[in-house]
């Protein structure tokens, strides 16, 4: 089935974010602007951990993890459409759109379990304190990890199977700047009301999960500091807030892109611009600008 699709539609066009050439031009700038914050922030927090070895915590070990993925989920889609806006060619080949569609699952699911760990690493830390130790150790964080990218992975595997199983032979023009699996199935030439709730079943109630036991977490942690005011505990408070903050700039656009089937309403461009570069983009500041430790070691790598 999928060698027939690759038969009859070879490739697809990506409209991308607008057709207007002054656009297209403001579109280019932030997005490049956007995509060199994401790279340089990242890769200066994952050397910075990597290099120090003050930064032995778990929470510093899954913050480093979490700017990998920010790197590459961004890296998914920022280069081909920062060449699209530049060039004006806006097709990509099959191959290359189910490339893109499962690499950006792929890489979109793991990160959503892996800060499910790292909300759970702060319960834990903060509720858990005397066990901390014993159940956050490097071979469960390694193990924790090695389980996100694994759900990743079979997460989006499902979703490219249910995809390539689809007739494509009709139109082949994708409202979007990347392939994605609501705009795509729009397009196949066969009755998908099963493979969208399917598919919205995956990925949505997975978006949906996550958020809920973030949301659960971070509850039971504002609960256990506002119970006991102190100035540590305020300070464990504002983290907090900012992490909740990040989380949700990162799963209601999720969560409203892929928790209903592809053809109830249509999806915005805009709000996929939201969990694909700016939240990549805001979440080096927001998991470091209140870490002493990180901003002094990230001296101390300057001086170096």
């Amino acid at each position: 089935m999928a060698q027939d699709n690759s038969s009859r539609v070879t490739e697809f066009i990506l409209l991308g974010l607008s057709d207007t050439q002054g656009l297209q031009l403001l579109f280019f700038t932030l997005i490049l602007l956007a995509y060199t914050m994401v790279l340089l922030g990242n890769l200066l927090i994952f050397v910075t951990v990597r290099t120090d070895p003050k930064l032995s915590s778990p929470m510093y070990f899954l913050l480093c993890n979490l700017s990998f993925l920010d790197i590459c989920c961004t890296s998914v889609t920022a280069p081909r459409v920062l060449v699209a806006l530049l060039s004006g060619h806006k097709a990509i080949a099959f191959e290359g759109c189910m490339a893109q569609l499962f690499f950006l699952h792929f890489v979109g699911s793991s990160e959503m379990f892996l800060l499910t760990v790292m909300a759970f690493d702060r319960y834990m830390a903060i509720c858990r304190p005397l066990h901390y130790t014993a159940i956050m150790a490097r071979g469960a964080c390694w193990a924790l990890v090695a389980a996100c990218w694994a759900g990743g992975f079979i997460h989006s595997a499902v979703q490219t199977v249910l995809v390539l199983q689809l007739p494509f032979c009709g139109p082949n023009t994708i409202n979007s700047y990347f392939c994605d699996v609501p705009p795509v199935i729009r397009l196949a030439c066969a009755d998908t009301a099963l493979t969208e709730w399917l598919m919205a079943s995956n990925s949505g109630l997975i978006s949906l999960g996550c958020f809920l036991v973030l949301v659960a977490s971070y509850a039971l942690i504002l609960a256990k500091v506002w119970a006991r005011v102190s100035q540590g505990n305020w300070k464990a408070l504002s983290t907090c807030a900012s992490h909740v903050m990040a989380v949700t700039l990162f799963f209601m656009p999720c969560i409203f892109t892929y928790l209903r089937p592809a053809g109830t309403l249509p999806t915005s461009k805009y709000v996929c611009a939201i969990y694909t570069i700016l939240s990549p983009m805001m979440n080096p500041l927001i998991y470091t600008l209140k870490s002493s430790e990180v901003k002094e070691s990230m001296w101390r790598l300057r001086k170096r």
